[in-house]
Parts: structure tokens; sequence; C-alpha cells
């Protein structure tokens, strides 16, 4: 029989960490090479445990799934990670990606599908749903928003005016109204609550609870 693949289990919910651990041990040819519940521990057991999968929540406090896959990714570059997430927009998917990750999926997910990613990703594949590539190919042939007009586009989201946001970010009137044409060029938005319903969507920006 094959060694089990050892899985290291990062959310800040303790409860979805022990739905997941509890799923693993029902598992022969799986099981728990540790948990964290945030960022800065997630990376300090990986160097440690040297797990051979990780699923890792998008969202925790203080460094979040995207940022602490991306540091993992660049210290062991064959990490083998997949990021559990209530955000799909594709912004979200695509940083995620970008990060190197090799798995995206929806936590509302079930449990067979997490572990059936799990053996996937671990046996050196990928393992992102229909759903969840689609959205991923689309965001890939978008193009990119500079840092300034990102800033332009929370603000939108945010209702800030067009003088509201050259108080802001200090820029004249001119340079607003280029910004702002361009965020709506490249979300193919037509006003600017279509670009700020587009950004939510997406998950470009996400709104503060």
């Amino acid at each position: 029989m094959n060694k089990a693949l050892t899985v290291l289990v990062v959310d800040d919910n303790v409860l979805l960490r022990m739905g997941i651990l509890e799923a693993l041990s029902e598992e022969e040819d799986l099981r728990s090479a540790g948990e964290a519940a945030n960022g800065a521990a997630a990376l300090e057991m990986f160097r440690k445990l040297k797990p051979d999968v990780v699923t890792m929540d998008y969202r925790m406090p203080g460094e979040d799934g995207v940022e602490c896959s991306r540091k993992i990714v660049a210290e062991f570059p064959d990490a083998k990670i997949i990021v559990l997430s209530v955000y799909e927009g594709e912004e979200d998917i695509w940083q995620a990606w970008q990060a190197g990750v090799r798995g995206y999926l929806s936590k509302s997910e079930a449990a067979g599908n997490v572990l059936e990613a799990i053996r996937v990703v671990g046996a050196g594949g990928t393992y992102f749903p229909p759903a969840i590539a689609e959205r991923l190919e689309a965001r890939k042939e978008q193009e990119n928003l500079t840092a300034r007009e990102l800033e332009v586009l929370r603000l939108i989201v945010d209702g800030n005016s067009n003088k509201e946001i050259m108080a802001s970010l200090n820029i004249s009137a001119g340079t607003v109204r280029l910004h702002v044409s361009n965020v709506l060029c490249k979300l193919g938005a037509s006003d600017r609550t279509q670009a700020a319903i587009t950004a939510v969507k997406q998950g470009i920006v996400h709104l503060t609870r």
C-alpha cells in the first residue's frame, strides 16, 4: 500500500478545521500532518512538517491565505496548496492562481470533493472545478488594473464622487476622469454603478462588514 498523503489544514474557523480533520481520519490513504489557524503559523508548520498537501483558507485575520501561499511556494516551489474559500470571484481565483496554488474550491463543496481534490493535487495534478476554471480563464483574458486604477475603483465602490476621489488621492480632475475611464473600459462597464457591481462580483473589491 502506498504511503498516506499528509495534509496540513489551515483555517481560522475551528469547526471547519475539525470537519476536514475528521474527514481525513476516515481515509486510509490520507492523514493529518497538523493544523493552523493563521498564515504565520501555517508557514512555520509547513517548514517543520513538509506536508504533501495544504488546504488553505482564503481569508484569515492578519496574513491571508493567498499571501501565505505565495510565501510557501516562494520557499518551497513544489508545495501543493488547495485554497478553500467563500469567495469565488474571478479576481479571488486569479490571485490564488498567481500565488501558485494547485487547486481552488468553494467551502460549500461536499467533503468528498475536497478529499478528491487532495488526492488529485497530491498526485501532482491540479483541481479547479468547471465553474472555477471558467472564471479563471475569463480573468486571464482581462487586462490588469494599475495600482492607481484599483485605488480609484475602491473609492468608486465606496460611493465617492470624482471630487472626493480628487481630494482623497490628491490628483487633478482630469487625472480622475482618465482613471475612471480606464477602469470602466477594463471592466467592460458602461457606468460607475456597473463598474462597482462588477468589482464586487468578480472579487476585485470586497465590501467590509
